[in-house]
């Protein structure tokens, strides 16, 4: 329940920040009720807590992982900033503004403010933090409903856990997770929300998670990458796309293996649904290499 942690963290506010406990703060749960994250509203500023829970750690969350991405990348003024950091506490500002939303807003829009941040964040040296594919993958064989195994499954596991991964194009700092709902603009700039899978590894990936998460089309893909392009990113885009080929079957598993933690984690249709697509797609053809579609 939400409520059984809510007292440890006005505790940690009342120590380590008392001057705005004094002043008086309201706290209350976000995400679904979860009691995972927590906005702080005080009458100066409102912060968000993450915590880092059971589940979390499961999806391979970590709190301190997703600190020192964010002091990485705090000079791009992209993300959050840190206001404390105490196991299992993570506390960052809250950013103002809308959400991004799929609906209203136009593709060009998204691409013309989209593209040159993540050149920006693309730009930058890896955080210290590399993204293992390999490690998830046997994080999440471990969390999965056993009930839903298929010989094909296993075999796609045995698989990919012998195959190396692509040699990046360019290893950087990665989000992970970007859609609409984590995307948060004002009038002035537009940011980035919710660090929780970010970490280093190959621009690639992060641009077949893009495509893949978001189910963009061939043409909304090859637009994008025009403007990612003409934004100071990567600038062969031949290599760029036959990378992003290469990671893309694999990040369809991740995809898979994730909605598969989740509904066993939560028993939500939602999450089960999302898995479907995917487990056709990747066990029809036991695709794990350098072809897709």
């Amino acid at each position: 329940m939400p409520f059984n942690i809510k007292g440890p963290l006005e505790q940690l506010v009342a120590a380590q920040l008392p001057a705005v406990f004094s002043a008086g703060c309201h706290f209350s749960p976000v995400s679904g009720l979860t009691g995972e994250s927590w906005k702080i509203e005080t009458p100066m500023r409102s912060w968000l807590a993450r915590a880092q829970s059971a589940d979390k750690t499961a999806l391979g969350v970590d709190r301190q992982r997703e600190k020192g991405v964010l002091r990485h990348v705090e000079a791009l003024d992209i993300a959050p900033r840190i206001q404390l950091f105490s196991a299992p506490w993570l506390i960052v500002d809250w950013l103002d503004g809308e959400v991004c939303d799929e609906n209203r807003t136009c593709e060009a829009d998204l691409h013309q403010h989209l593209a040159p941040l993540l050149v920006d964040l693309h730009r930058l040296k890896p955080c210290g933090y590399r993204l293992s594919l390999h490690q998830q993958f046997a994080r999440y064989w471990q969390q999965i409903d056993r009930r839903r195994l298929m010989p094909q499954w296993l075999r796609l596991q045995q698989r990919l856990m012998r195959q190396p991964m692509p040699v990046p194009l360019r290893l950087s700092t990665l989000h992970m997770d970007i859609h609409p709902g984590n995307l948060v603009h004002d009038e002035q700039k537009w940011r980035l929300i919710d660090w929780e899978y970010a970490a280093d590894g190959d621009i690639a990936l992060e641009l077949a998670a893009l495509f893949r998460g978001n189910g963009w089309s061939k043409g909304q893909q090859q637009r994008f990458l025009t403007a990612y392009i003409a934004c100071g990113g990567y600038q062969n885009i031949v290599q760029l796309k036959q990378q992003i080929r290469r990671w893309t079957p694999l990040v369809d598993y991740l995809m898979l293996m994730w909605f598969e933690v989740r509904w066993h984690q939560t028993g939500e249709k939602i999450y089960s649904d999302g898995a479907q697509p995917l487990r056709e797609r990747l066990f029809a053809t036991g695709r794990t290499g350098n072809k897709t579609q």
